[in-house]
């Protein structure tokens, strides 16, 4: 099983922390929201990263994306 090497916080535009990139030391990559739910994962060995419910979201390391995804989301439906 891969253990955790990194975890690098993931801030918005005033500095609050919208999530976190755990680097595992296989090179693999677990995108969480800020209260730690995963919202995908980068596998190196495929080069691809899925949402949480296994569909590719893209190729390449785009597990940010993810997380600015889920976060904007949130922030629209606050506005409502």
């Amino acid at each position: 099983m891969a253990q955790i090497i990194n975890r690098i916080k993931i801030k918005d535009e005033g500095g609050r922390i919208i999530g976190f990139i755990e680097e595992q030391d296989n090179g693999d990559k677990i995108a969480k929201d800020f209260y730690g739910r995963i919202l995908g994962k980068y596998h190196k060995d495929t080069n691809k990263t899925h949402d949480f419910y296994g569909r590719i979201v893209g190729k390449g390391d785009v597990s940010s994306g993810l997380i600015w995804e889920d976060y904007l989301k949130k922030q629209k439906k606050n506005e409502n």
